[in-house]
């Protein structure tokens, strides 16, 4: 693949994309390949991440990525770093809706989400992906981010992880929010801007974004916005290389925290 790649490797410009294997992930990966840039598809399987990029044609190539696996991560960065010595942007999408029963619909994975009776087990699973396999990748790509004029960092979030909506009797997110997935957003965002407030010294961008409700495997299939929709905005604030820092966005434009 170093060969593939070719020898301008330091002037180009490199992203890599958790779960990109499918979903709105795919679609911000394809895009990304489309505006020239080498994109990494991080995917848990590597098979299904070599599938996906060859869908996307020229400029996306699969890694081997599990955001819970420390080994998994450490690979990944050698990887990268071997092959291009630089990171300039990192789209944290990888993330899960549930972890228990499959098959549930959407409306059971809501009930099974409630403060009061969720499993801890499955809190537990899916905040291993959602927000702690964020921080672990972001802090292992952090060296190679610094190596670049320009990077950013994007994490994929959900208006459902908006506490300010929630708190709103008259907002239709209040219903859904639980602690097994909306919690485990809003615990993002406020890891989203942790990293913005301490890395905006080094010109790094950290923002949030939601694709809004998008019908993907996470919802099963359940949402009302296509897939070329849903990525829109991740990929508007993926592509902004000048862009600000510390937002959450979602397809409507500004979110509230």
């Amino acid at each position: 693949m170093e060969n593939q790649i070719g020898s301008s490797a330091n002037n180009q410009l490199v992203a890599l994309v958790t779960g990109a294997n499918q979903g709105v992930g795919f679609q911000i990966a394809k895009a990304l390949a489309a505006h020239g840039y080498s994109v990494y598809v991080g995917s848990r399987n590597l098979k299904n991440g070599e599938k996906a990029a060859a869908k996307m044609g020229i400029n996306a190539y699969a890694i081997q990525l599990d955001v819970n696996q420390q080994a998994s991560i450490i690979a990944a960065v050698a990887q990268i770093e071997k092959e291009h010595g630089h990171l300039d942007l990192l789209v944290n999408n990888a993330g899960i809706s549930h972890a228990g029963k499959p098959g549930r619909t959407l409306e059971e994975i809501t009930e099974d989400g409630r403060a009061s009776t969720a499993s801890l087990a499955e809190v537990r699973t899916v905040w291993e992906t959602n927000v702690f396999g964020v921080i672990a990748v972001t802090q292992a790509m952090l060296p190679l981010l610094r190596k670049s004029s320009a990077a950013r960092i994007v994490n994929v979030s959900s208006g459902l992880g908006s506490l300010t909506w929630i708190s709103d009797p008259a907002c239709w997110a209040r219903e859904h929010f639980g602690v097994v997935y909306a919690a485990s957003k809003s615990a993002l965002n406020a890891i989203t801007m942790a990293f913005a407030i301490e890395l905006e010294k080094e010109n790094i961008k950290v923002n949030a974004v939601s694709p809004g409700f998008t019908a993907t495997a996470l919802n099963n299939f359940q949402g009302t916005d296509s897939l070329e929709v849903g990525s829109r905005e991740p990929v508007r604030v993926a592509l902004e290389t000048n862009g600000p820092t510390a937002t959450f966005t979602g397809p409507e434009g500004s979110l509230p925290w």
